[in-house]
């Protein structure tokens, strides 16, 4: 059976007042007509049996509703029989007599302030009407729904905003009765219908849609285009500089900047009114005057988090410059996107951190910043070194370092701004990218960087207090941020002499392990060094076939690793994966080396992710050297 669609529906003006009856009984749904500046106001009475007495003092009590009026009790105890909590289904109700058609600027502004919470709620209605078996039922079960729905449909703030306006046909299609079965049913579809044509259509008894009927223009063009003209207006008027700053006796024409932020806030999912939500967020505060209603910062945060708005890049920066909520959301979801699925991060991983435009927001304000990296600090500490993670910092760091290079010299500042508690020795050196210098150099670069780190866990080790170790910390969070140079590390592993070998080792070791409590860097350094002479043999010394013996003894090796923290297998897989790219031993060679230790030592997952490392490191070179190339082509032409 098929519900009939709303161009089947037509307008029905209803008596001024029925009665419906069930056999010889008067029912409780009744069916009122209220005249209000040319409106009708549809409500419904709680379902059950009244003398003629009662009936028509009910009628009266609808007629002029309190503006304080409450739920009475045995709608409160029906609203908690249907799961619903008796205080809040007292809230809302309360709400919509007090909201009526939200004609004061208060009740406006209220109905705003409550647009989020009242969809939950509407949301949550919507999941218990389908339970119920029938109008009827529905109706004796939660007698309140009827004024709550018709007083919500009248109120022109709650039906401008595009979720609420659904969630409203939703609940009242679902009461609809394909077959109804009694009076109420009946009087039911009546009232439905009635709804149903007031949010979908409109008045037709209205001069302006007899107007507009006459012009033959569409009420929904006509509307939306008297919507983009104020709109064009808005922006013009919010556009105007702080005329405060010429003359202070004058007023001052940021006035309008915090009212038109309040009018927006029910039109914010409306992508007609983008123009002007880019505007307002764009526009310099001047003075205290141009703050923006926190209502307005909220529900744009709200619709563009839920993906409900479309806003210009530098309308999403300016908004996460005036709302931290919305900014520390932005970070968070990120981080969701890349944990809740680490399989498929390596390759994409960076086109969804540069399109979530944090890396933008990043380079043109260091307050932001300052701020996603905290967030970044303590997700790191919380996850204790968790690859994906450490994949997502240094990733986000390079398009950051990219958004920043893109920049006008003039709109640059300081990279100490960006870093201001890292160890400004080790600064220059650990963002220039290894692709900005000689490969030659690597080597002592890298002794260089080496030298460093270890004088400054030295003399952490040395000191007692907590600065030492803030020190060391955020040394090794800014090699976390550039990672790159411990990824040229691994690969100079595989070329490097045995008397050269022991800095480059220690700082791949760092990484994995920044503190060395009970001296465990230490014991891991041990086995990196075993494990690095073992492998430095059958790559490069040995020739085939390869001897069983050493291949066996390099499991036993990279197998005894402690798979607690996950770091150490990392470590082992680096060096085998390395070895294997960028050793000269044959192809065939090297796949059956890596085949059979990472079969047999259960580094199956980890030799994938240094796999797929690598593979980007190399792609990301390529690149940089074709666009190096190009440039040095044109240059020459």
């Amino acid at each position: 059976m098929r519900t009939p669609g709303l161009r089947q529906l037509r307008r029905e003006q209803p008596p001024t007042v029925e009665k419906a009856r069930w056999g010889s009984q008067p029912i409780g749904f009744i069916h009122i007509r209220l005249r209000k500046r040319g409106k009708f106001a549809v409500v419904t009475l709680q379902r059950r049996t009244f003398s003629d007495s009662e009936f028509e003092h009910n009628i009266q009590t609808l007629r002029c509703p309190s503006p304080n009026s409450t739920m009475s009790q045995a709608q409160t105890q029906a609203g908690s029989m249907a799961g619903l909590k008796p205080q809040e289904v007292a809230f809302w109700l309360g709400k919509a007599v007090e909201w009526g058609q939200a004609e004061s600027p208060d009740t406006q502004r209220d109905t705003c302030l409550h647009m989020g919470p009242l969809r939950a709620f509407l949301q949550l209605l919507l999941t218990h009407i389908p339970t119920w078996s029938s109008t009827t039922e529905t109706m004796r079960t939660v007698p309140f729904i009827g004024q709550f729905l018709g007083r919500l449909c009248w109120n022109p703030y709650v039906t401008a905003d595009a979720e609420s306006r659904s969630l409203l046909f939703q609940s009242l299609w679902s009461l609809y009765s394909e077959e109804p079965h009694n009076a109420v049913e009946r009087k039911a579809n009546q009232w439905i219908r009635n709804l149903l044509c007031q949010l979908a259509t409109e008045e037709e008894d209205s001069a302006t849609y007899v107007l507009l009927k006459h012009m033959g223009l569409p009420p929904k063009e006509y509307n939306l285009k008297i919507l983009r003209k104020m709109v064009w207006l808005l922006v013009e008027e919010v556009g105007e500089s702080c005329s405060s700053l010429a003359d202070p006796n004058q007023r001052c024409s940021c006035d309008s900047v915090l009212a038109a932020s309040v009018a927006c806030v029910p039109l914010v999912t409306c992508p007609e009114t983008a123009p002007l939500i880019g505007a307002l967020l764009q526009r310099p505060v001047t003075c205290d005057k141009a703050a923006l209603s926190q209502d307005f910062l909220d529900a744009v945060s709200c619709a563009y988090s839920r993906k409900c708005v479309s806003l210009e890049a530098q309308a999403v920066v300016s908004l996460w410059c005036h709302s931290l909520a919305s900014l520390e959301g932005a970070v968070m979801s990120l981080l969701d996107s890349v944990l809740s699925n680490p399989a498929s991060i390596p390759h994409n991983l960076e086109y969804t951190i540069t399109h979530s435009l944090l890396p933008k927001a990043c380079s043109q304000h260091g307050s932001i910043f300052l701020i996603v990296n905290d967030i970044f600090r303590s997700m790191l500490v919380q996850v204790e070194g968790n690859q994906t993670v450490l994949s997502l910092i240094h990733t986000f760091t390079l398009c950051f370092l990219r958004e920043l290079a893109a920049m006008q010299p003039q709109e640059c500042v300081s990279l100490k701004a960006f870093f201001p508690h890292t160890p400004q020795s080790l600064l220059a050196p650990l963002l220039t990218h290894p692709s900005d210098m000689a490969q030659e150099a690597w080597p002592e670069h890298l002794a260089w960087v080496t030298a460093s780190l270890q004088r400054l866990t030295e003399e952490e080790e040395e000191e007692e207090g907590n600065r030492g170790q803030c020190g060391v910390f955020e040394a090794w969070f800014l090699l976390v941020q550039c990672a790159n140079w411990v990824e040229v590390a691994s690969q100079l592993l595989v070329s490097a002499r045995p008397q050269d070998c022991g800095p480059l080792l220690w700082l791949l070791t760092f990484y994995h392990h920044p503190t060395n409590q009970g001296h465990h860097r230490t014991q891991q350094l041990v086995a990196a060094r075993a494990v690095w002479d073992h492998l430095r043999s059958l790559f490069l010394l040995s020739a085939p076939p390869l001897p069983a013996d050493q291949l066996q003894l390099l499991v036993e090796l990279m197998s005894a690793v402690p798979q607690q923290p996950s770091l150490d297998s990392l470590l082992v897989a680096s060096l085998l994966v390395n070895f294997a790219v960028f050793s000269h031993n044959p192809l065939s060679g090297a796949r059956e080396i890596v085949h059979m230790v990472v079969q047999q030592s259960g580094l199956v997952r980890e030799a994938v992710c240094v796999l797929n490392m690598v593979e980007l490191r190399l792609n990301r070179e390529r690149s940089s050297c074709s666009l190096t190339d190009r440039h040095r082509h044109t240059r020459n032409h």
